[in-house]
């Protein structure tokens, strides 16, 4: 499996090197960037797959790399945080998130409509998984999701699934940070609003199940 021109997924990830390390070296030695894949794929991915489910995050990984692989030459890490690209990495990948805006609201929307699962005549297990699962859901939480603007949904998940501080977050979408603090406190107010003044940190725990 590939995610350019001769780089190969599965190469040993050189833990010395820093990411900006990884990308310059990689502009000579192609394969050298299949340590970033190593690296960063799999937070990528559960980012994507929150935001569009597993099947389309599987393509959107593969396309974010192939995407940061042939703009390699332009990587510069004198922005931002400079030695990690995982700002570099979420931009492209929100960006590509962008193209799917439909099938992302979409999603959010078919969460809000799963019925929270009854605990009568089931085994205690069982109702344990489905609480577990009613709570990572959260209905509420998916329908607020839906409604908000799409620019202050990139900066909500980005801080909050991909985990990016504001600096980050600024770096990734290419925005002042005083954009990105304006921003997630109107999306975490609309939030607030829509949960009925619960705290919109919760929004960590919609699960990837629709």
């Amino acid at each position: 499996m590939t995610v350019g021109p001769g780089v190969r997924v599965g190469t040993a990830r050189a833990d010395a090197e820093s990411d900006a390390s990884v990308i310059a070296r990689s502009r000579d030695e192609p394969e050298a960037f299949a340590a970033l894949f190593d690296r960063h794929a799999d937070a990528v991915h559960r980012y994507a797959a929150r935001r569009l489910g597993g099947e389309a995050a599987d393509d959107l990984v593969a396309e974010t790399f192939t995407t940061a692989f042939q703009q390699r030459h332009r990587y510069d890490p004198a922005r931002g945080a400079g030695a990690d690209a995982r700002p570099w990495l979420f931009g492209i990948a929100t960006n590509l998130v962008g193209r799917h805006r439909r099938a992302e609201a979409r999603r959010f929307k078919a969460m809000a409509r799963v019925p929270a699962p009854a605990d009568h005549d089931e085994p205690l297990a069982d109702r344990a998984a489905d609480r577990v699962v009613a709570r990572a859901v959260r209905r509420e939480l998916a329908a607020a999701l839906a409604a908000l603007p799409a620019r202050h949904r990139d900066v909500l998940l980005l801080v909050a699934w991909a985990e990016l501080g504001y600096e980050e977050a600024a770096q990734a979408l290419g925005i002042p940070v005083g954009t990105v603090r304006s921003r997630l406190h109107r999306a975490r107010a609309k939030l607030r609003e829509a949960l009925g003044g619960s705290n919109p940190t919760a929004l960590r725990e919609v699960s990837d199940h629709a």
